[in-house]
């Protein structure tokens, strides 16, 4: 089971530290594209966190329920108004299960890479197609490395060099792992979080995909629908349970 890093501070300061994801800009794409997926049924997201997808979501006559390992993050969705209409377990995405089938299951924002061995992102296609009504989408949001980044001998790459937050990755290609530091400051004070992840390529992902009974639908460099191609940064997959 994944170790849940997402307690106490962390989870109290979650939204505060990911403003950029509330931009309309990126939220709203984001949940036009799985609103028109689960075509006015239901959905299930695996690492609901806060809410920041599923509020939204559940405002578009789309009925929502979420997976998260971590209650603290749960606590600070129940503190949203409209948190009242999503029913959310408390467990690891990978194994957890509720009650019923859905027209989507998502997980967005990189959070399939929290699980670390393949094993776990194995697990996590088979739950998802589980949970999935006949002709169902399985989507995820998932970041592209950028290995060309990446010279002999470098130990880390920065994500965010700001003010108040700085960020590093480092990524072992030979085991597809890799740590995201992140150092948050405050006045003179610093607190670090580090987190981390297993990066799985496209092809690997329909691999588990078709383990899972799952076919590849559509897969797109964003959500606005652009082409994914060898200079996109993240992809959108969209696979689908038969009819």
């Amino acid at each position: 089971m994944p170790h849940n890093l997402f307690v106490g501070r962390i989870a109290h300061g979650y939204d505060e530290g990911s403003q950029d994801m509330y931009d309309p800009a990126v939220l709203e794409p984001a949940v036009d594209f799985l609103a028109e997926a689960a075509r006015g049924g239901s959905a299930l997201e695996f690492g609901i966190g806060t809410g920041r997808v599923a509020l939204p979501l559940s405002r578009r006559d789309v009925t929502v329920h979420g997976i998260d390992i971590s209650a603290d993050m749960v606590t600070q969705l129940r503190a949203k108004a409209g948190s009242d209409a999503i029913e959310v377990a408390v467990g690891d995405f990978a194994t957890t299960t509720v009650t019923g089938t859905f027209d989507v299951v998502y997980v967005v924002y990189n959070t399939i890479s929290n699980l670390t061995t393949q094993e776990e992102q194995v697990a996590c296609f088979g739950n998802a197609a589980a949970h999935l009504a006949p002709g169902g989408r399985f989507v995820v949001e998932l970041g592209v490395p950028d290995l060309r980044r990446f010279p002999p001998g470098a130990l880390a790459l920065p994500f965010a060099v700001g003010d108040s937050h700085l960020g590093f990755d480092e990524i072992d290609v030979a085991t597809q792992q890799g740590m995201s530091r992140h150092y948050f400051i405050t006045g003179d004070r610093v607190a670090r979080f580090d987190t981390p992840w297993r990066y799985a390529w496209p092809a690997e992902l329909d691999l588990m995909a078709r383990i899972a009974g799952l076919t590849l639908r559509e897969r797109w460099g964003d959500w606005d629908r652009s082409p994914f191609t060898s200079a996109s940064t993240k992809h959108i997959s969209v696979w689908e349970r038969a009819a």
